[in-house]
C-alpha cells in the first residue's frame, strides 16, 4: 500500500484521540490543590487542636499524607484519582509513596523478598539514591566552601 505523507498524517489524526489540554491541567490543577489543602488541614488540626508545635504538626503532616497515600494505593483508589486528576496527584510526597507502594503492590505475589522487597523500589529507588548522593555532594561541598 503505497500512501503519501498528508494521506498518512490524516489517518493518524483520525484516530488519534483529540487533546483535552484545558480540561486536563483544571483536572490536575483541582486535585493537586485539594491534596494541599488536606495538608493544610492536618497540620492546622494538629497545631490547633491536638496541641502541637509546627514543626511537629508538619512532620506529622507529611507522615499522614505518606500514609493516606499508600494506604489508597493499597486499595487501588489512588489509579482511579490519578486517571482523573493526572499530574494532579504527582504532588510530591504522595506521588512517591505512590511510586513506592505501587511496584510492592505489583509484586507481592512473588514473595517478600524477590518480590516485595526487591520490587518496591524500582520506580523510587534511582530517586532515592540519586537524592542521597546529590545531598552528600552538596554537604561536602558547603563544608569544604565554609
Amino acid at each position: 500500500m503505497n500512501i503519501s505523507q498528508n494521506e498518512y498524517a490524516n489517518m493518524v489524526d483520525n484516530v488519534s484521540p483529540k487533546s483535552t489540554t484545558i480540561k486536563n491541567c483544571i483536572s490536575a490543577f483541582s486535585i493537586g490543590g485539594f491534596i494541599c489543602v488536606v495538608g493544610q488541614a492536618l497540620t492546622d488540626t494538629y497545631q490547633y487542636f491536638v496541641g502541637m508545635d509546627i514543626k511537629d504538626a508538619r512532620c506529622l503532616t507529611s507522615i499522614s499524607l505518606i500514609f493516606l497515600s499508600a494506604l489508597f494505593t493499597a486499595l487501588s483508589w489512588y489509579d482511579n484519582i490519578a486517571k482523573f486528576a493526572g499530574a494532579g496527584t504527582l504532588v510530591p510526597i504522595t506521588g512517591f509513596a505512590n511510586a513506592v507502594v505501587s511496584p510492592a503492590m505489583e509484586f507481592r505475589s512473588e514473595g517478600y523478598i524477590g518480590g516485595l522487597g526487591a520490587k518496591m523500589f524500582v520506580i523510587a529507588g534511582p530517586v532515592i539514591v540519586y537524592g542521597t548522593t546529590a545531598s552528600i555532594i552538596y554537604g561536602l561541598i558547603l563544608w569544604i566552601v565554609r
